[in-house]
């Protein structure tokens, strides 16, 4: 299916057969069938695979350093609350690197959608245990296989009460893009991790792997309940997928800022600058 989103690139760093190929492709799906403009779309992304993500799309972008595109894309939302905002990344850059932006940004809830591209590996730089392995799975460099118990995104956006928590799978087409257009449509921080396979780094956690220790939640499941939403997260051999947690309505940072501070009700990008302030301000820290 072609979209406005495609953007026509004739050096794809990505392996064959590389989830993030399916990922890239029901998200631009997934925006080009809710109908939204391109350039009212920003992504945001580090350092990583999954972080090439947006320079494979017709959006306006930024890529910064590893683990903070959280920070950025909050500030992007901040400041004109109009866009459609994105972080993307991979299960290391956003765990790892970026943990401390992860959980910052959820107790913030700015109106921004989080994708984790998890693949329980570090692929880029050639096959690391990431925050999300597995005890036992052996690298390069864990010779012995990993010793300690993998982090749990889904249990720690649950424990801090994150607006929406959503778990998907890239091998699963409908259902992921299904879920992408529920993170897209919510007010408020999404997080979104996406289970997929890295054909090269990780031989253990396959596409078949996947697809067999996974499982739909069924209709009758109520997100809204917490108990029951972090049993859920707790859940593996399969993991569930699907909305996972649903937290109370809350107000979302840009609009908090708006009520509670002197930005007043224009956004902030057409906010006239006093360059001399600024500079006077920047100079105290040179």
């Amino acid at each position: 299916m072609s979209t406005r989103f495609d953007r026509i690139v004739e050096d794809n760093a990505w392996c064959p057969g590389c989830g993030n190929f399916s990922i890239l492709a029901h998200l631009k799906e997934a925006l080009e069938e809710m109908g939204l403009d391109p350039l009212q779309c920003v992504v945001v992304s580090g350092i990583g695979q999954a972080a090439k993500t947006p320079q494979y799309m017709h959006v306006h972008m930024f890529n910064g350093l590893h683990g903070r595109a959280l920070p950025v894309a909050q500030g992007i939302k901040v400041s004109n609350p109009s866009l459609t905002v994105i972080a993307e990344g991979g299960d290391g850059d956003m765990y790892g690197e970026g943990g401390n932006h992860f959980m910052s940004a959820i107790r913030r809830n700015a109106d921004i959608i989080n994708i984790v591209h998890n693949n329980m590996v570090y692929g880029l730089t050639k096959g690391q245990a990431s925050p999300t392995s597995q005890r036992g799975f052996k690298t390069p460099v864990q010779t012995e296989g990993v010793h300690v118990e993998p982090f749990n995104p889904i249990a720690t956006a649950i424990s801090l009460d994150a607006s929406l928590v959503i778990r998907t799978f890239s091998g699963n087409k409908e259902h992921c893009k299904e879920m992408l257009k529920i993170a897209i449509a919510h007010k408020g921080y999404v997080l979104i991790d996406i289970f997929q396979p890295c054909v090269t780094f990780n031989k253990i956690n396959t596409f078949k792997w996947f697809k067999e220790n996974v499982y739909v939640l069924p209709s009758e499941y109520n997100p809204e309940d917490k108990v029951k939403a972090f049993e859920k997260s707790l859940e593996s051999h399969p993991f569930p997928i699907g909305v996972i947690y649903k937290s109370p309505q809350k107000g979302v940072l840009e609009d908090v800022l708006r009520d509670e501070s002197q930005i007043g009700s224009k956004p902030l990008y057409l906010h006239e600058v006093d360059f001399h302030a600024l500079s006077n301000e920047m100079n105290k820290y040179i």
